[in-house]
């Protein structure tokens, strides 16, 4: 898994301290949701050309952590 601790950050001062792709001002959020909403890698970093292709990466291995160590969306059991 990619060591996503390199590769984001969280600073007070930048973006109210939300945890971006370091060097950048994008939020984790923000490539978490276009992955979501459909987007390719291609397209994001085009869209975001500070972007590196390894911060999406870290993006979703700190997503797959998080899914491991939280419950915090309840999920409908059939």
């Amino acid at each position: 898994m990619v060591a996503w601790q390199d590769l984001l950050s969280s600073d007070p001062q930048v973006c109210g301290g939300e945890i971006c792709a370091s060097g950048t001002r994008i939020p984790v959020t923000v490539i978490l949701d276009s992955l979501a909403e459909g987007a390719s890698r291609e397209e994001i970093l085009a869209s975001y050309p500070s972007l590196r292709a390894d911060h999406i990466d870290a993006a979703l291995a700190y997503a797959a952590e998080l899914a491991h160590e939280e419950r915090l969306v309840p999920i409908k059991r059939m």
